[in-house]
């Protein structure tokens, strides 16, 4: 082989991994764009989530049971202050809804978020009553 015929291949080499290079770089810009573009909605769903966050902290302790879902106002109306701490099954008998623990954790959550807005007290654990201000 002679000089020329190597420094042929050599530059052609060169060409092929400058351009495989370029190619990496204009990829690299464009996955940097869109990295940038996900950490500023990731950003904003941060801020939006903090705000809506607090509204509904304020608004939800601030209100009355009124604006509560029908389903919640249901769960509400089983409360009465002269009963007792009710658990989850028993407000799905006063509804007239099934026992299986489907249905008692889907009311036992619906609790727990009533107790997360101050609505109801846990006084102990899977006893639910009105919160004083509610009674």
């Amino acid at each position: 082989m002679n000089t020329a015929t190597v420094l042929g291949l050599i530059a052609a080499r060169e060409a092929a991994a400058s351009a495989a290079r370029d190619d990496l770089r204009e990829q690299q810009a464009k996955l940097a764009a869109e990295v940038a573009a996900i950490e500023c909605e990731l950003a904003d769903l941060a801020t939006t989530r903090q705000t809506l966050t607090k509204i509904l902290e304020h608004e939800v302790t601030a209100s009355e049971p009124s604006v509560i879902s029908e389903p919640y106002q249901q769960i509400l109306a089983v409360f009465t202050p002269d009963r007792g701490a009710l658990r989850a099954k028993d407000v799905c008998l006063a509804l007239g809804i099934g026992t299986e623990p489907k249905d008692t954790e889907g009311i036992r959550a619906k609790l727990k978020r009533l107790v997360n807005r101050h609505i109801l007290t846990e006084s102990q654990p899977g006893l639910f009553t009105l919160t004083e201000k509610r009674a």
